[in-house]
């Protein structure tokens, strides 16, 4: 115990090691719901659902082992949402790739992520994205997952003439996901532990005693995970089409990673008196890390979770925590009929719940000066009607770069926009 205490710093002042594991379990109770949740997503991909759960879980835990273990930071990881949307509808469904391919892009993206870290290149291009710009991509993606969260639960379907209209919501997908999202929504208002978690379990209940879901037990060997493993096509993610799926996986990634380190430390309060986050080339290594091994693994992009908040409140201070709830993303293998219960209107009211959070960036942007105001609306709005996060993110920094430079506000261009908007321009006129 005393090599446990010397290596992770804990030293019994700001916490124990009993209290790191309990801030691991309460963080695994918040993101446990990505175990449900991912493999349904992929699996409308083609990729073999029992395949996926226990990538989502493997990958999970490796990303958590290398953050607590390299990093010694409070931080857990798992596939992210909206990454893998994005993925699924963007990518695959979207522009007609194999989900192999886009496998093969998820793991470039990452090996480019190893090198922005290993190089300290990432606060450069941190610094070159313009604020407004970063926080219109995150609501752009909480607009994209909404709509799917709506379409999945049957609450908004297709229609000929408007393309889109209000479906049955008396029908008992409709019913129950809405269900499950006001319940989430009230139990995380009252800061319940696993809310999300509760509310996609009650919503499978329901199904299951309501005879619409069959029981298959809830404990068993873990599924094969040869369907996904080593099956990504890296030769195809060179196609010239990838350029755009690639950098919008890496952006993402790298943005999503930087803003959950910054709130989840500063909350830890870890940061020295200037801001700085204590190991932040290692914390960015093991995430970009667990993504290469997600992608050989079978799973869309890995990222840190603002939901370790939840157990830095709880006193998690130390990398013993991510180290915990990498534990029980292993144990969690041996769950997969349960996994396997989870119809798609279980995890709708979640994913809906993850957008109404990203959709909270909003706030932070200047609506009275139109040039910053204008690219984020053009981001939220195309990234849901066009289906694609890449298009969204390609439309948003074109009009960023435009209506700066007809307004005459040069000086808020970088180079670097300059650059990746006329990249963007070739990929959407060319390709």
């Amino acid at each position: 115990m005393n090599a446990i205490e010397r290596y992770f710093g804990i030293n019994g002042d700001n916490t124990t090691i009993k209290t790191e594991i309990v801030a691991g379990i309460t963080t695994f109770l918040t993101m446990a719901y990505i175990i449900f949740v991912n493999p349904n997503v992929l699996a409308d991909a083609g990729m073999d659902k029992g395949a996926v759960f226990v990538a989502t879980c493997v990958a999970a835990a490796v990303g958590c082992f290398i953050m607590g273990i390299y990093a010694r930071l409070p931080v857990a990881l798992a596939p992210g949402m909206g990454l893998n949307a994005f993925f699924t509808y963007g990518v695959v469904l979207g522009m007609g790739y194999a989900w192999q391919t886009a496998l093969g892009a998820v793991f470039l993206s990452g090996c480019i992520f190893v090198l922005l870290s290993l190089f300290k290149i990432r606060e450069a291009i941190i610094n070159a994205i313009p604020n407004s710009l970063k926080n219109g991509v995150v609501a752009g993606i909480g607009a994209f997952l909404a709509f799917i969260a709506l379409q999945s639960a049957g609450i908004i379907v297709n229609h000929d003439a408007t393309l889109v209209a209000l479906g049955d919501m008396t029908s008992f997908g409709s019913v129950l996901a809405s269900l499950g999202f006001v319940v989430i929504i009230g139990l995380s208002y009252k800061r319940v532990p696993g809310a999300v978690t509760i509310g996609i379990l009650l919503v499978a209940l329901i199904s299951l005693l309501m005879g619409y879901t069959q029981f298959n037990g809830i404990i068993s060997a873990p599924p094969s995970i040869a369907p996904t493993l080593m099956q990504l096509d890296i030769a195809g993610a060179f196609d010239v089409g990838m350029i755009s799926v690639i950098f919008a996986f890496l952006f993402v990634d790298l943005f999503d990673t930087a803003g959950t380190l910054i709130a989840t430390t500063s909350q830890a309060k870890l940061t020295d008196k200037d801001g700085n986050i204590p190991n932040m080339g290692k914390a960015l290594l093991a995430d970009s890390t667990a993504t290469v091994a997600g992608s050989l693994l079978g799973t869309s992009s890995t990222t840190s979770y603002i939901e370790s908040i939840s157990g830095i409140a709880s006193g998690g201070r130390t990398g013993l925590m991510a180290v915990t709830v990498g534990v029980l993303f292993l144990l969690s293998i041996f769950f997969s009929p349960l996994a396997g219960m989870i119809p798609a209107y279980a995890t709708a009211g979640a994913i809906f719940y993850v957008a109404v959070l990203m959709m909270g960036t909003l706030k932070d942007i200047d609506w009275s000066d139109l040039t910053e105001a204008a690219p984020v609306v053009v981001v939220l709005l195309f990234t849901p009607l066009t289906y694609s996060i890449a298009d969204g993110i390609a439309l948003g920094f074109i009009t960023f770069t435009a209506v700066k430079a007809i307004s005459g506000k040069f000086a808020d261009i970088s180079i670097a926009v300059w650059l990746l908007t006329l990249v963007l321009l070739v990929k959407i006129i060319f390709l």
